[in-house]
């Protein structure tokens, strides 16, 4: 699976040995790394709340609408 570089977001589909960092149908803010992307990885913020990279096959993208992307961007829950 292929994370597409215009999406923002990701959801964890996988997290086999990343269970305290990763949780299973959370969405994640993606960050973009070309480099990354290019050998199989994302960069995802994940539950510590710093970027870090995972295996591309545990998630995938997904379109978020604009004004929950608002709500994700403010940190509001």
């Amino acid at each position: 699976m292929t994370i597409a570089t215009e999406s923002s977001y990701v959801v964890c589909i996988e997290n086999t040995g990343y269970s305290a960092a990763l949780e299973l149908r959370k969405i994640y803010q993606r960050l973009k790394d070309p480099i990354a992307e290019a050998d199989g990885f994302v960069r995802v913020i994940d539950e510590s709340g710093e970027d870090y990279l995972f295996p591309s096959r545990f998630f995938a993208a997904i379109d978020v609408p604009s004004a929950l992307e608002r709500t994700f961007a403010t940190g509001s829950r």
